[in-house]
């Protein structure tokens, strides 16, 4: 992920600027939604932001062109939900882009479209369905912030295969290629992303449960007894 400045070639960086727009504007609107109905989120807000930034500009060289790193957008899209972080993921990508050269303004779109978009929604649905099977809150954590990493990379590479096919097979064989080389670091890091989301996660609940219970992650703690209060 983060395919260098000037990697695509302009129809396929126009593409996917196209792609992303929609979501990214749908989540600005998402987090003017969240700031005004829950003003007491903000500073939850400020730390998934963070959080992604952070987590996403350790940077590992991989497949020419792009990078190996985690990713942290699964916290805010169990926080928050998908469409938030598609504004917070671009702002992150965007400040990268000009602070730390990492991606670039040509390819931000395809960028936020893979780190965005794609991976808070994957990493979303994997916590739905986690929860839904009956885990528990840090095991949908773990599946949330894993997956969300695979399913940026993963698109990452079918977006580097689209644009660069393999003269021999073609998207098929260029994808492969990609998938292969970035499985070596991403598959690792996937795996220490989520447990580090689990640590993140044991936190939250400690010192910051009331927040947690009002996004309906955790449910309210049940109210002492009168006898247990004498």
């Amino acid at each position: 992920m983060h395919i260098a400045e000037g990697f695509l070639p302009a129809p396929h960086a126009i593409g996917w600027t196209v792609a992303a727009a929609p979501f990214v504007v749908h989540g600005a609107r998402a987090v003017v939604r969240e700031v005004r109905e829950r003003p007491e989120s903000t500073l939850l807000l400020g730390a998934a932001g963070a959080f992604t930034f952070v987590l996403s500009a350790i940077k590992l060289p991989s497949v020419t062109g792009s990078s190996s790193h985690p990713t942290g957008t699964g916290a805010g899209a169990v926080l928050f939900r998908p469409p938030v972080m598609a504004l917070l993921g671009t702002v992150v990508l965007l400040f990268q882009a000009l602070l730390l050269a990492h991606g670039g303004l040509t390819t931000l779109g395809a960028n936020a479209f893979a780190f965005a978009v794609v991976g808070p929604w994957a990493g979303y649905g994997a916590y739905r369905l986690a929860r839904s099977l009956g885990a528990g809150l840090l095991p949908g954590v773990f599946v949330a912030l894993a997956l969300a990493d695979l399913a940026t990379y993963v698109t990452t590479s079918l977006q580097l295969a689209l644009a660069f096919p393999d003269a021999a097979g073609g998207f098929a064989g260029a994808a492969a290629k990609f998938l292969g080389v970035f499985a070596l670091t991403q598959v690792p890091l996937a795996v220490a992303e989520g447990l580090l989301g689990v640590l993140l996660f044991r936190v939250l609940t400690v010192n910051a449960r009331p927040e947690l219970e009002r996004l309906g992650l955790l449910r309210p703690a049940p109210l002492a007894t009168t006898e247990e209060v004498r």
